[in-house]
């Protein structure tokens, strides 16, 4: 089903190529024209890369008489003396920047982000997190957008600054682009909903207080709020020839913390939103369908974990019981699942890096490379959206930043890593063992000389577990 959408989402956003995308004009020279803004930056002890977010925000070309810069600054560390300071520095340049800080944590983003909007003087609020570098021009391409009143939010699709740093930000790269390209466009085409994804986009303030203002119940603050909009009749608009350049994790309890968060959050928002969906008058059934499908993205990891760990005693079941057999070979059909997306991946590869014999051979390995590592993260991921679908409330982990374009490999001094290995680290170098054993199996059931239809599978199930294992314990982060 989850493959059958996606395949439904290519072909809404091979169709949404072929239209004409013009950018409604504003004339900014027109004072009476020109809304005001207000740049909200949610940050939380961010040493690194602190200075270069705000020297790249102090260059956004728009009127400054109609700009307000918010920094909500939760802060627990030097950085909250060294940001002021540098705040007070931009104000001598004219801009109307503010330094806002909370006593507490409480709502964690959310509630920074509500608490900044209680005294925002903008119109519409754009939100940038730390590691997001906006383009001069960003707000010119963006606001202009919302001159249609019923438009509640602007989304811009996401850069990555180091995109080809290692095997592990080339797989998250991957990832993310076909959600910036695939499911972004092909779900906003046909009017189905989309999501804020939390930085990078703009929002009419009015579309924030009539959704209810942002929640803290949920780990994706983002997803919960963007669906509360739509719910009431807010149109989303998202612009994937804008691209906001960002900053990939580079060592993977990073990665683990960022994938812990939206995975929970996607199964939490999934608690909160299923009902809600199902029983909104408002939208079609097509939108339903693909508002609960991409409500339960993150629940893919257990059914793949699910699969995976099953498929070894099915393995021998399969070659022990000679009358089970027609069976298997019916099931082996889903398999098409895998071909489904390997097309889809290849179209959104094909944006990025062109097409061509080398291009798709490259393309081949990454894609075998992302779904090995991903399947690797299966047990880490299937255990927050299972706390999320119970309804287990955790902290808000914020993803360590790097600046790492300027400071090669300065990412192992960084003094916002813990040193600490999860317990389930160790079950995923069991489970690395287990489809090991999977492969041995191959070479041992049945009769014939053994059975290798599922030996790629557990080769890749292997070397995604053992991946995440090994890069775990070697980088001891």
């Amino acid at each position: 089903m989850y493959s059958l959408a996606q395949l439904n989402l290519l072909f809404n956003y091979l169709g949404a190529q072929k239209k004409n995308k013009k950018t409604p004009f504003m004339d900014f020279n027109n004072p009476d024209e020109v809304p005001y803004v207000t740049i909200q930056l949610p940050v939380f002890n961010e040493l690194y890369v602190m200075e270069r977010l705000l020297e790249n925000i102090a260059r956004i070309d728009y009127p400054k008489n109609k700009l307000e810069i918010q920094v909500l600054d939760d802060s627990t560390d030097e950085t909250v003396k060294t940001t002021f300071d540098q705040i007070e520095g931009l104000k001598t340049q004219g801009l109307d920047i503010v330094h806002i800080c909370r006593s507490n944590r409480e709502g964690f983003k959310a509630g920074a982000l509500k608490e900044g909007l209680k005294i925002a003087k903008g119109e519409f609020i754009a939100i940038f997190d730390a590691d997001f570098l906006p383009k001069e021009d960003w707000l010119k391409r963006t606001i202009p957008h919302f001159v249609n009143r019923n438009v509640g939010v602007v989304q811009t699709r996401w850069g990555h600054i180091n995109r080809d740093y290692s095997t592990l930000t080339k797989i998250q790269a991957f990832a993310l682009d076909a959600h910036f390209t695939l499911e972004q466009v092909g779900r906003n085409s046909k009017g189905h909903f989309i999501n804020f994804n939390g930085t990078a986009g703009i929002w009419r303030k009015q579309c924030i207080l009539d959704a209810g203002n942002w929640e803290g119940d949920t780990l994706t603050e983002d997803l919960d709020l963007s669906y509360r909009a739509q719910l009431k009749n807010w149109k989303f608009k998202y612009l994937e020839d804008v691209e906001t350049p960002a900053e990939l994790p580079v060592v993977i309890s990073a990665a683990r913390s960022q994938q812990f968060r939206w995975n929970k959050g996607g199964a939490e928002n999934f608690r909160k939103m299923m009902w809600k969906v199902l029983k909104s008058k408002n939208i079609s059934k097509k939108t339903k369908l693909h508002g609960i499908m991409h409500l339960l993205n993150s629940t893919m990891f257990l059914n793949v974990l699910i699969v995976g760990v099953l498929s070894i005693p099915m393995l021998y079941i399969k070659n022990e019981y000679a009358h089970l057999k027609p069976y298997f070979y019916i099931m082996s059909f889903f398999v098409i699942s895998t071909i489904i997306f390997f097309i889809c991946y290849w179209f959104m590869y094909k944006r990025t890096y062109g097409s061509g014999l080398k291009n798709f051979a490259q393309y081949i390995v990454l894609f075998f490379t992302f779904f090995s590592i991903a399947m690797g993260f299966s047990l880490h991921n299937s255990i927050a959206v299972l706390e999320g679908h119970v309804g287990k409330r955790s902290e808000f982990v914020r993803t360590p930043k790097f600046n790492i374009s300027t400071l090669k490999d300065s990412w192992k001094g960084n003094k916002y890593l813990k040193n600490n290995i999860s317990i389930n680290v160790i079950f995923e170098g069991l489970l690395m063992l287990y489809f090991a054993f999977g492969m041995y199996s191959a070479f041992v059931v049945g009769d014939q000389g053994g059975d290798f239809g599922l030996f790629p599978f557990h080769l890749m199930l292997f070397l995604g577990f053992g991946y995440v294992f090994f890069k775990s314990l070697t980088s001891k982060v």
